[in-house]
């Protein structure tokens, strides 16, 4: 079923919901919403009362809704006037759910409640059985308790140990101050199941087809992505909604505004239209030395990028055996490691399985991966071991292989693959080029191949031998994009950097002293410059962003400690400023303090200060950022190629080695 089919199903769900809901008891008094002073406040709920409802009139946003409406219905947390609204598509057994809400925590408590707001929306997944029930209860609790309950349903659910089961659920109710016997009658009092329709409705109209999955002041982000690509564009929202308020728009239709800027609407499709694929197109994915399973002569190649410890990875196994066997020699699989960076255990096991190959052949490889993928016995040391030694694998060799990530070359060529087909997320499958994302049901991989071995057969009836099938194809093939280049001007004469002098590859880090994120990419860097001994420069240069109040005076700072005691002293100074990572530690009294542990002088330094003696510099490079079209931090242009925010460093290593190659 195409996006379009599924969203005219979802809004006529939405019609007959709200069709039904004159039967519902009205809203208890106090459970319209508390007319705002203009203060940032919390989200206020419907009252907390047994016979609070989610009614049509709750549901409604006021004024100007934008494209992604925020309701009183929607549990939300910090101010309903923070200029940057996170409104997230989420399923209570995701476990990518569970992972991003990890994440949005860290942010806001970075932003705090004045600056970032997040807001809920339910959208459980069909295969998620547990999924459903428990958004019921979770809409149930908001509108009994408030979002206090909610929230505190909620993070239960998403810090417990284990995976969503009605014993977590139960144990969540309690923590929300709610019994479990309680809550089949409140989820029908309070038309919490109207309610999770009406936000399923919602995500159909916006183009929303998995968990989780998160508009930022409109923008659209998939998955559960580092929290530096959020604060990549929270930051820069932050600043758009700053221009807003210059420009006189009040705070509270700032979210409205910049929403309907931002949301790009979901392309049209055909009826037939590929759901998870990208509409035929035949990408570049080299077969390599990857390990292979199936016959060269076969007419369909299936590349899988997949990670060890991803429960989709896991659940799509099945899927591939039967295709394996329905197929046989007309079918090849080949493994590819995409060990993602918030599963500590996928690398280590990616090691082993890398491991079995080379002490016993490729057979030896697919009989580690079958047990590792069962997942029976987990991932930790322990459990390798076992499975290297039901190998009879050299254990120690093993181990020596784990704990030195002996095989990471290959498996960061694999990641760095990944990244240029924009795989981000596993499983992901190439079938003769052709992209198909994450655990789909069977039909979908046989209508693929099915139509990829018609065209197989008819090209080795026009005369191509049967082994060159994938080669002949893959000539064809779309090459992946490469990253990104922005025209940024050298820096000036004397500015700081470190690394080689004269290396072939100059990295421009644009950067604010007040960013948790740059400090992380600050250590990025260093690691940077040891993997590529006497061929990279890292020169740093300022973007202090206006919403962090004490970036600027820190930048002047740091130049001062240049204009005295030269790039030691800046880096120095550098260092100091990123070491605490908050704003008590940039401050005037900080910066002084500082100043007079690397032996500056004390008045020079007071002077350049209040004289703002390098203003002009630090403003030079961040007109330079902006004219290049950088407007977070951090931000690297790497010999042009442009890389935000604070990536991996295979993420720079992949970037400069293409660097290298043009310079040589």
């Amino acid at each position: 079923m195409s996006r379009r089919a599924i969203a005219a199903v979802a809004w006529l769900l939405l019609l007959f919901a709200l069709a039904c809901s004159s039967a519902l008891p009205p809203p208890p008094p106090g459970a319209s919403q508390a007319k705002s002073s203009g203060a940032p406040a919390r989200q206020p709920g419907p009252a907390a009362d047994p016979g609070a409802t989610l009614d049509e009139e709750v549901m409604v946003a006021d004024g100007d809704p934008g494209p992604v409406p925020v309701t009183r219905a929607d549990p939300a947390r910090g101010g309903r006037l923070a200029p940057v609204t996170i409104v997230v598509f989420s399923d209570f057994e995701c476990p990518f759910c569970k992972h991003l809400g990890r994440t949005l925590r860290q942010l806001e408590q970075r932003y705090g409640a004045e600056r970032l707001r997040v807001v809920w929306k339910n959208f459980p997944l069909a295969f998620h059985k547990q999924a459903r029930p428990t958004a019921e209860a979770a809409m149930a609790v908001f509108a009994h308790a408030g979002p206090k309950a909610f929230w505190a349903f909620h993070d239960a659910i998403f810090t417990a140990d284990e995976r969503l089961s009605p014993e977590v659920e139960a144990a969540a109710l309690r923590g929300a101050g709610v019994t479990p016997g309680q809550i089949q009658q409140l989820v029908q009092q309070s038309g919490a199941a109207k309610k999770v329709d009406a936000d399923m409705a919602l995500a159909g109209r916006l183009g929303v087809n998995g968990t989780p999955a998160s508009f930022i002041n409109g923008v659209l982000l998939v998955g559960a992505q580092p929290a530096e690509r959020f604060a990549e564009i929270i930051d820069a929202q932050l600043a758009a909604a700053q221009a807003l308020r210059a420009e006189g728009t009040p705070p509270e239709k700032i979210y409205a505004e910049l929403a309907k800027k931002n949301f790009a609407p979901p392309a049209e499709e055909p009826d037939d239209a590929e759901e998870e694929g990208d509409g035929g197109v035949v990408h570049l994915v080299p077969v390599g030395d990857s390990p292979v399973r199936g016959a060269e002569t076969a007419l369909v190649t299936m590349v899988l990028f997949s990670d060890y410890q991803c429960p989709f990875c896991r659940r799509v196994t099945p899927t591939v055996e039967k295709l394996r066997a329905q197929y046989g020699d007309k079918l090849r699989v080949v493994w590819k490691d995409h060990p993602l960076p918030f599963h500590p255990r996928a690398e280590p096991a990616a090691e082993l399985a890398r491991e079995a190959r080379a002490q016993k052949g490729n057979d030896a490889f697919w009989q580690a991966n079958d047990r590792l993928l069962a997942g029976e016995a987990g991932l930790d040391d322990a459990a390798l071991e076992a499975v290297a030694a039901d190998l009879r694998l050299n254990v120690n060799a093993v181990k020596r292989a784990v704990a030195s990530h002996k095989h990471a070359a290959k498996i960061e060529a694999d990641v760095d693959l990944a990244d240029d087909l924009g795989a981000q997320g596993t499983p992901h499958f190439f079938i003769n080029g052709r992209s198909l994302v994450g655990a789909q049901p069977i039909e979908k991989f046989q209508a693929i191949i099915d139509e990829e071995i018609a065209k197989a057969e008819a090209m080795v009836v026009a005369g191509t031998p049967r082994a060159k099938v994938y080669e002949a194809i893959q000539k064809q093939a779309v090459p992946p994009a490469p990253p990104p280049k922005v025209s940024v001007p050298p820096a000036p004469k004397g500015h700081p950097s470190k690394g080689a002098a004269a290396g072939k590859v100059v990295i421009q880090v644009f950067s604010d002293f007040q960013c948790p994120f740059c400090a992380r990419a600050a250590a990025t860097m260093d690691e940077l410059i040891k993997a590529f001994p006497g061929k990279v420069r890292v020169v740093y240069r300022h973007l202090p962003l206006p919403f962090h109040p004490e970036a600027q005076l820190a930048a002047e700072a740091a130049m001062e400690a240049l204009a005295q005691k030269g790039p030691a002293g800046f880096w120095k100074m550098h260092d100091l400023l990123f070491k605490a990572n908050d704003a008590s530690n940039l401050d005037r009294a900080a910066l002084e303090q500082h100043a007079a542990s690397l032996g500056l002088d004390a008045a020079r330094f007071a002077k350049a200060l209040d004289e703002h003696t390098h203003r002009a510099a630090v403003e030079a490079d961040a007109q330079a950022a902006r004219s290049a079209g950088i407007t977070g931090t951090p931000g690297f242009v790497i010999n042009g190629y442009l890389v935000s925010g604070a990536q991996p460093l295979a993420k720079f290593k992949k970037v400069v080695r293409r660097a290298l190659s043009e310079a040589n």
